[in-house]
Order: structure tokens, then C-alpha cells, then sequence
């Protein structure tokens, strides 16, 4: 795969990532975890944990295509 495109394929995935599970994370009820759900910290923490669960997600995906193209290879 050439290095532009995989490239504009990570930054697609890691933005797609990052955003479903922003949208994931909506639907955990913080109010029973920290002690001001509504508070910047906690909008922080929430940002921040979208960005983490994002980034691994794509880095998976991402492996995942490598691997499956170097096993490809294998055989031909």
C-alpha cells in the first residue's frame, strides 16, 4: 500500500474512531462514577478517553490491514 494513502487511511480512521466512541461514551452514566458529571474535568476526561479508545481502535484496523496484506504475500 503506498505511504500516501495509508496515511489519509489513518487520519480517516483515527477521526471515525475517536468519534464513535465519543458517541459510545454518551451513554455511560458518569453521574454514578464521578462526583461533578458536569464539570470540565469531567467533559475532559470524557474527551480524553474517546481519544484513547479511538486511536487503539484504529491502530488495530490499521495492523489488522498490514497483516492481512504481508499474509497475502506469503503465498504468492
Amino acid at each position: 500500500m503506498p505511504t500516501d494513502l495509508y496515511g489519509f487511511l489513518s487520519i480517516i480512521l483515527s477521526i471515525t474512531f475517536i468519534g464513535l466512541s465519543w458517541w459510545a461514551l454518551q451513554s455511560i452514566r458518569f453521574e454514578k462514577i464521578l462526583k461533578r458529571p458536569n464539570s470540565p474535568q469531567a467533559k475532559l476526561l470524557q474527551i480524553f478517553l474517546s481519544i484513547v479508545i479511538g486511536y487503539e481502535l484504529s491502530r488495530f484496523f490499521l495492523d489488522y490491514l498490514g497483516w492481512s496484506m504481508v499474509f497475502g504475500n506469503l503465498f504468492t
